[in-house]
């Protein structure tokens, strides 16, 4: 059961803290798993949060900072000495001690990695480094069990019985050669009831899914998506076995993603938490403020190009907002849809055209249904006959432009290899905007021409 960090908990362990009652902070702190030690941390970033590490165990405290968000774990780190980061460095996963060192800076580094008891686990991090952190590379471990296709079933066993012992959590043997090339998946279950004698290359299964280590993470959730993987190997080029990702790490993957794609989504360039400073909050903002102030200047100077017709028919501008509000609404729409289908790939490149199509038989049936309504209400209410066609029409062309544009920008920016996140954000609405007070007044000069 998840344990919640209330109020009165953190104040219980706080008071005990002041009061330096060791045993009873150890005492609540003992049921407790990393990960609410951690929360319990975020929730009190105070002094009291180092009392509260210096308490844990080596491995438990290495796996409290683990669990930390990376923003509240760099800055703990900062407090720590190269050697103490060097001892949780060897208590911890490759691929997380990897994660815990990579943003320290070179010197302290290099210290850290000297420091080290376990010279391999250096050795494994040093080489996890040399890769970009959104790539396979960057999420590996380099621990697993293996089985050489040469070995008895007999031999296999007394051999991943040793190997186990460095690997936290066994979810698949993998079959190799002797020059640690991958070739397959061995079977617990066709271990356990073949003959002792019988040899690994006549048991094991040959399917196997497996990602280059320049692999971007991106393209790794996906396949954990679409085969309901629970861990996966990483090969390099000429097929040598590296490492391995587990689903826990792939999860990261996602929720930063997600993370991402929101503040993109809401117009912020940039990764940003609550407690960030002024000036990284405010950079972070800015750019999509200003382009938001650019439209807002295009606007107005549409607006004013048709002012002739405003002071002639100044009816017109009760309906200004309605159609801006509902070629943005239509546009973002559109654009989230196309955006989900390529991250989860569900849109492919041969289905861009019917994609289009399909947004404009669903804009013209949305246009048509409250293109309807709009008339039925002005014909009720307005005694206009101008007004009242105009705004109809010009309504089911916004919806109908706003549905493919919508669709058409994040497949273009996804083509020039920018995020297509950007297109459900600020510009979509900006540009729906513009394009729609334009559409509406172009419309009501035709319109108030022929009635």
């Amino acid at each position: 059961m998840k344990f919640e960090v209330t109020p009165t908990f953190v104040f219980e362990v706080h008071d005990a803290i002041k009061h330096h009652r060791k045993e009873d902070v150890v005492k609540m702190l003992e049921p407790l798993h990393p990960a609410d030690i951690a929360e319990l941390i975020k929730e009190s970033w105070t002094h009291d949060s180092q009392y509260v590490y210096n308490l844990l165990d080596g491995e438990k405290a290495a796996e409290m900072l683990m669990e930390m968000d990376d923003e509240v774990r760099e800055k703990f780190i900062t407090s720590l000495s190269s050697e103490q980061i060097a001892k949780h460095a060897d208590n911890l996963p490759s691929d997380d001690a990897a994660d815990l060192i990579a943003d320290l800076p070179d010197e302290k580094k290099k210290e850290v990695l000297e420091q080290m008891d376990d010279a391999e686990q250096a050795s494994d991090i040093v080489d996890l480094l040399r890769y970009d952190e959104d790539t396979a590379g960057g999420l590996m471990a380099t621990e697993l069990v293996t089985a050489n296709l040469n070995w008895t079933v007999q031999q296999s066993i007394v051999e991943m019985k040793r190997q186990a012992e460095e690997v936290g959590s066994i979810y698949t043997v993998y079959v190799v050669d002797d020059e640690e090339k991958l070739h397959g998946i061995l079977s617990l279950k066709r271990l356990l009831i073949s003959p002792p004698e019988e040899k690994i290359e006549k048991i094991y299964f040959k399917d196997v899914i497996s990602v280059t280590a320049t692999t971007k993470s991106e393209d790794i959730a996906s396949l954990f998506e679409k085969y309901d993987l629970v861990v996966i190997p990483v090969v390099d080029l000429t097929g040598r076995l590296l490492g391995r990702i587990t689903v826990d790490d792939v999860m990261d993957v996602v929720r930063e993603e997600a993370s991402e794609d929101y503040q993109l989504m809401s117009g912020i360039s940039e990764n940003i938490e609550a407690d960030d400073g002024l000036w990284i909050s405010t950079r972070a903002r800015l750019p999509w403020l200003m382009v938001a102030l650019a439209g807002g200047v295009v606007g107005s100077r549409v607006l004013t190009s048709y002012e002739p017709q405003i002071q002639i028919h100044p009816e017109m501008a009760f309906f200004m907002p309605l159609i801006a509000a509902m070629g943005g609404n239509v546009g973002v729409q559109s654009s989230a849809l196309v955006v989900q289908g390529l991250a989860n790939q569900t849109i492919s490149k041969g289905e861009i055209m019917p994609k289009l199509f399909r947004e404009l038989i669903v804009g013209l049936f949305n246009g048509l249904i409250c293109a309807g309504l709009l008339l039925a209400y002005n014909l009720v209410f307005n005694d206009y006959m101008a007004l009242t066609i105009t705004v109809s029409v010009a309504l089911l062309s916004v919806i109908i432009f706003a549905a493919i544009f919508g669709s058409f920008v994040p497949l273009a920016l996804n083509k020039f290899k920018i995020d297509p996140a950007l297109a459900t954000g600020p510009f979509i609405t900006m540009s729906n905007d513009i394009i729609g007070l334009f559409i509406y007044f172009m419309i009501g000069r035709l319109m108030y021409g022929l009635f």
